[in-house]
This record gives C-alpha cells, structure tokens and sequence, in this order.
C-alpha cells in the first residue's frame, strides 16, 4: 500500500523483526526505534534482536534510544522531529511516554492480549501467566495507546485456543500470527484515519504482575500438572524452570506427564529421580504421577536417587485476591 504517511516502529525483539518483515509487502516502514546490544546486556530483554543489524541495507532509519523508558530529552527530541504519522508497538515492554503519543498524529497503535480479555489480564507477561493457569482461550487485541497500562480504547480483537502442548514458544508464534492479522485487516483505515474504537468494557481492571528469571524456579510442593504446565510457560525463549541438583542449578526445558501405571514409586519423594533412561531424559516423581524430562541443562548428570530441591527462601509466591485476580 502506497502512502506518504510516516510509519514507525517501536520494538527490540524477534516479534517485531517477524512483523516487520511480514508488512514489508503491503507497508513501507521508515523508522524503527529500539535498544542497541550493548544496552540490551543491562536489560537482557528476552528474545531480544538487534534490528539495528537486521536491517542495515534496507532505507528504514533505525534509532537507538539513550533509555528503555523514553525518558530522556535527546530521545523525546529526536522521535518528535520525526514526524511519525502512525507507530506501532511490537516487542516493547515499557508505556510510551505522553509528550511523544502526542507527537503522533493518527496515533500509536500496541498489542494485548490475556486469556479473559481486556480489561482483565492487563500488565506483564500474560501468555506466560495463561499457561500456568491452564487457560483454553486468549485474546490478542490491538490497541491506541494511552497513558495508562494497557488501558487505550480498542481497534479490533482476535482469539485462539491454548492446547495442552503449547509452550511460551509456540504462544508467541499464535500472538505474532494475531498480531500481523490485525494490522493488516484494519491497515487501511489506520493509513486514512478512519479507524473505529472501542471503549474497554466497564468493569474493573486487573492486571498481572511481572516475570523475572528468579521467578522460573519449580516448586515440587505442587502437582504434576502445575508443574507440567509452568515449565512450558517459560520454556524457550525465556529461561527455562530451574531446580537445584545437589549445589547445581538445572534448568529444565521440556517435559511430559508420564503414565506408567505398574511403577508408582509411591516410597520415593517428590522431586525424586527414579529413572533415568539415558544422557538426556529421566523421570521423576511427583504429586499425582511421574514428570518425563524430555530437555534441560546441568553441569552434571542426574542420577537415579537423586533429588531436585526448592530452595524456598528464594521461592517468589504470586498472591491472588479475594477476587481470584493478581495484584501487582
């Protein structure tokens, strides 16, 4: 699609390369604004890629901001002298500031998505937070930004299902299909201005909290299927469920429930290692039946006997409210 409105792109991951790439057909991008490597080493932004490089032989002005935040004057400057028409935010974990959504004219454009839909589930890391919550459903919506967390009135909504063997892996590829399906459906519009919101419906807003590595970490105090679960939730391309192996951290990647009816182990503990099978995968034994390790890292092998810990003073616990819901 042919226009002379200035399109921007804010982002710094994989996600925003994938749709930068897929509306390079329809839609010519002219900047993009994201994180250099050497600043990506402070914040180690998951899935992280440098754009920067990636697009260094196309006519797309790449900028590399002084802070994550945008609040600095040399990056307020900047963005604004560029007269960006419409933007939008792909792969970018903080709020836009005000003094630059005003720069914009149509105006900045993001996406959302939780498994109860908006305004339920706003705030960090809500794939992640579907997964381990055994959600079926999630909504991914596209958004005009505001100054709030993820509280811009709608553009338009796409839901697919959460089967019982997605992980963080292939939940990011579903959002990134969600994500360039919205855009280019309503791509239009946004270039002619005559986009159509909606209000969030009006009841009361909740919000997730953030995920941090140090929050990876299993608790075999839980059941197979919670732990099932959780390990698939932040699975690649985050960090990987960790546990301790004797004084070794191991991160486990991949996993399975195991039936295997005529082996219990009903004398061994949970976390416990009652088989291993061979250099890359064992069994272990927990609340309500054995856990496949299909992939993980460890400086050591794990042997059977064995016995992955909890180290609970460094175990984060997310409360929930009265009503069910996460409080930052």
């Amino acid at each position: 699609m042919k226009t002379n409105k200035k399109i921007a792109v804010f982002g710094c991951k994989d996600t925003t390369r994938f749709l930068i790439d897929s509306l390079k057909s329809c839609l010519a991008i002219d900047y993009i604004i994201t994180i250099s490597p050497k600043k990506n080493l402070k914040i180690n932004i998951p899935d992280y890629c440098d754009l920067k490089s990636h697009y260094r032989k196309t006519k797309i002005q790449v900028y590399y901001v002084n802070r994550y935040d945008l609040k600095n004057i040399e990056d307020t400057s900047h963005i604004k002298k560029l007269n960006i028409d419409i933007a939008f935010v792909i792969g970018w974990q903080r709020l836009i500031p005000l003094e630059i959504l005003h720069s914009i004219s149509i105006g900045c454009f993001g996406m959302h998505g939780s498994s109860e839909n908006l305004p339920k589930g706003r705030g960090r890391s809500p794939m992640n937070w579907s997964l381990i919550e055994g959600r079926e459903i999630f909504y991914t919506n596209i958004f005009k930004y505001e100054a709030g967390v993820d509280n811009g009135d709608i553009l338009d909504t796409i839901k697919f299902s959460i089967n019982n063997k997605d992980n963080a892996e292939t939940m990011h590829f579903k959002n990134m299909l969600a994500m360039k399906t919205l855009i280019i459906k309503n791509l239009s519009d946004l270039i002619s201005n005559k986009i159509k919101l909606s209000l969030q419906k009006k009841t009361k807003p909740t919000y997730y909290p953030k995920r941090n590595p140090e929050d990876s970490q299993i608790d075999w105090s839980n059941n197979i299927t919670e732990i099932e679960r959780f390990i698939r939730a932040v699975s690649k391309p985050f960090n990987g469920a960790f546990s301790y192996l004797k004084s070794n951290l191991i991160t486990i990647y991949s996993a399975q429930v195991f039936d295997y009816l005529e082996f219990k182990y009903e004398d061994r503990c949970n976390g416990e290692i009652v088989e291993v099978f061979n250099l890359d995968k064992f069994l272990i034994k927990c609340d309500g039946g054995c856990l496949l390790i299909n992939s993980f890292e460890c400086r050591v092998l794990p042997k059977v006997g064995d016995i992955l810990k909890t180290n609970y003073s460094k175990l984060k616990i997310f409360k929930t409210n009265k009503n069910g819901h996460y409080d930052l």
